[in-house]
């Protein structure tokens, strides 16, 4: 295996990694946004505040975007195992 391939293969898996979680990440770095400016408009300090929201939020978009995120992963197994073929290991 080259250099070339392994640096292939580390980039894919960073770049599955990106996609599988962008969902879950975006949905937590938006409701805690939204909460934040709400907690600086109202002076409301509560901590409790912050936390359940974001986890129902990212519950719910964790049941919605599973199918997504299974793809990409199976997408990604799928070309490993392309690879390792090629190479001739399997």
């Amino acid at each position: 295996m080259t250099e070339q391939a392994v640096i292939d293969v580390g980039r894919d898996a960073m770049w599955m990694i990106i996609l599988a979680s962008a969902p879950l990440m975006l949905t937590a770095l938006v409701i805690g946004l939204v909460i934040a400016v709400f907690q600086a408009l109202t002076t409301i300090q509560e901590m409790t505040l912050t936390f359940v929201p974001k986890i129902f939020a990212t519950f719910i978009v964790l049941v919605l975007a599973l199918p997504f995120m299974a793809r990409v992963l199976i997408e990604f197994g799928h070309r490993m195992f392309d690879r390792i073929i090629a190479l001739g290991i399997g």
